[in-house]
């Protein structure tokens, strides 16, 4: 648990640019709005209510931009989309009780991808807590398992600070969702504002410089490896190390393959990308890990989704785990290097020792084992069996081609998602945007529209599953309120399409209660919230409709009818070898 501690001074940002005095008294609303100025908070996304009716009369006092959810789980996925976007802390605001308790999802979506958020909610007043009062829950009760921290602030004393530690932890170290409960009485209640920037955390000294022995054993590794392989995930995009990892797979000659999370931070087009690896990762990714003799991994978990049976994960490799939390490494695979440090400075460092030392020819050594890659990639490529019905794979090759993979890419959850993931080959980091670790449905329009509040001039593209979208659908009515262009292509295959898929597969082909018959019209559904609906029920009528949804102003639903049994492929069953998979 973190401590408010008074020693180790962390200075965030400088001064009060909102042009509050230093020593003002003022309310604990105030003080929420002139410390969320301080730190550079543009956007907010909420759902006001009796709790927290005095931040929002403060609110209207600032230039803040507020985007009204229509459900505050909405409102979280949306400051989650902006932070996974921008690189920035989403924040957003909720009221007490219901309106607490809709949020912890959003809040479980961004713990377990670690995106830095600030959730402030409202709560009733100090003397009614614990007393079953009207929307009381104990929301710091509730989210204390997927939060990174979180508070009950008593007193209005303590608010400047507790807000300045908030937006601290949650963008520092690994980061993620800090949720703080305002109780009614303390946002009346007035203090003194210091100003003060400096946020003095005792015993929370996350550690960003690599060790550099530690780095000099990776140097030695990679002298000696004959088949290498980076696995990069989410945390190199996080750290915004992309261009670090690029540079160091392309000196060595060293085939990338990445985690879902992972995908942009290596660029998809390049020849040493393998794509995603795990579960649905490409043939030749996954052959790769079980045969490389080194693994490097940077940024990752190495969850079940990536290792299969992990007995058997990169068995013949030696490997090395580079991550700023030092709790992920050896958590899941046993580990040979681990390297704790933030993964931008680890592989500056790594590259300036590799730079400084002897490593013979990359382009010759690495010859044999990047043909044998590429005789898997040739013997068993992405592809999927052609037909008079629209394939979901051929929609997405469509929006690539379409949008020269420049679009944001949101999803919902799904076999849509592993589509998109592996059609749309992302070239740059942070443009693909989907709820890993949690797998929310409901995550990739209210994402979406997150993204392209901090993105206006960028096109965002919602790819979703007929039955995710309805999930959290309501926040159309955010999109077109906002103006803004989201797109959201919809895979309409009537069916909960991954539950059905592995029934198909595992369960002898009992659908039970995944069949979504009799679904609404989305075209209808898209005119009654005020935005474009369009629908191609032919393959030759899905450029059109592409083409026409891009090339129209404002928000636009595109609905595309799919195979129904169309499975996503390859697919390794759930505790088997990533190499044991279920192909075309």
């Amino acid at each position: 648990m973190l401590t408010k501690a008074e020693s180790n001074s962390t200075t965030t940002q400088k001064g009060a640019p909102n042009g509050t005095a230093p020593n003002s008294q003022l309310s604990g609303a105030e003080i929420l709005m002139a410390v969320l100025k301080d730190e550079g908070v543009d956007t907010i996304f909420g759902y006001p209510g009796g709790a927290n009716i005095d931040i929002y009369d403060a609110l209207v006092k600032t230039d803040i931009r507020h985007v009204l959810a229509r459900h505050e789980q909405g409102a979280v996925h949306a400051a989650d989309g902006y932070a996974r976007a921008s690189g920035r802390v989403g924040v957003c605001f909720a009221t007490s009780g219901p309106g607490a308790t809709n949020t912890v999802t959003g809040i479980a979506t961004a713990y377990m991808d670690s995106i830095p958020l600030v959730v402030v909610t409202g709560q009733v007043p100090t003397a009614l807590i614990g007393n079953d009062a009207f929307q009381e829950v104990d929301i710091v009760g509730i989210t204390r398992p997927c939060t990174k921290h979180n508070y009950l602030v008593n007193e209005v004393a303590e608010l400047e600070q507790v807000i300045r530690e908030a937006f601290h932890i949650a963008r520092s170290g690994r980061p993620g969702p800090v949720l703080v409960d305002l109780p009614k009485n303390v946002v009346q209640a007035t203090a003194s504002y210091s100003g003060d920037p400096k946020v003095r955390l005792k015993s929370y000294n996350p550690t960003y410089k690599a060790n550099r022995k530690q780095l000099h054993k990776v140097v030695q590794l990679l002298q000696n490896a004959k088949r290498p392989l980076i696995f990069s995930g989410g945390g190199v995009i996080l750290s915004k190390s992309a261009e670090e990892l690029t540079h160091l797979a392309r000196t060595l000659k060293i085939p990338v393959t990445m985690s879902l999370m992972g995908l942009g931070s290596f660029p998809g087009a390049d020849p040493l990308s393998l794509g995603m690896l795990g579960m649905h990762g490409t043939y030749r990714a996954n052959m790769a890990t079980a045969e490389c003799d080194l693994l490097i991994g940077v940024g990752v978990r190495f969850d079940d989704r990536v290792t299969g049976k992990t007995d058997t994960f990169a068995s013949n490799a030696k490997i090395v785990h580079i991550d700023i939390d030092p709790t992920s490494i050896r958590k899941n695979v046993s580990v040979s290097v681990p390297v704790v440090g933030d993964c931008k400075n680890a592989l500056t460092a790594l590259n300036e020792l590799i730079a400084e030392t002897d490593m013979g020819d990359p382009d010759a050594a690495r010859h044999p084992w990047l043909a044998q890659i590429e005789a898997w990639r040739q013997a068993h490529r992405l592809a999927y069996d052609q037909s008079e019905v629209i394939k979901p794979q051929f929609v997405i090759e469509q929006l690539y081609e379409l949008t020269r993979g420049e679009a944001i890419i949101t999803t919902e959850v799904g076999q849509n998602q592993m589509w998109a993931a592996q059609y749309y080959h992302f070239d740059r980091p942070s443009h693909f945007i989907t709820s890993g670790g949690l797998g929310t449905m409901g995550f990739g329009l209210p994402a979406a529209i997150g993204a392209q509040i901090a993105f206006p001039n960028k096109t965002v593209i919602d790819v979703a599953g007929d039955g995710s979208i309805q999930m959290n659908i309501q926040e159309m009515a955010v999109a077109v309120q906002e103006k803004l262009p989201v797109k959201v292509a919809i895979l309409n295959n009537c069916y909960l399409g991954m539950v059905r898929q592995w029934q198909d597969l595992f369960y002898d082909k009992r659908y039970a209660c995944t069949c979504l018959e009799g679904g609404p019209d989305f075209v209808k559904l898209a005119e009654a919230y005020g935005a474009v609906g369009l629908r191609a029920t032919k393959p030759d009528e899905v450029a059109a409709v592409i083409t026409q949804g891009l090339e129209t102003p404002g928000p636009v639903i595109m609905e595309f009818k799919v195979e129904k049994e169309e499975c996503v492929y390859p697919m390794v069953p759930a505790g088997a070898p990533i190499t044991e998979m279920l192909l075309v």
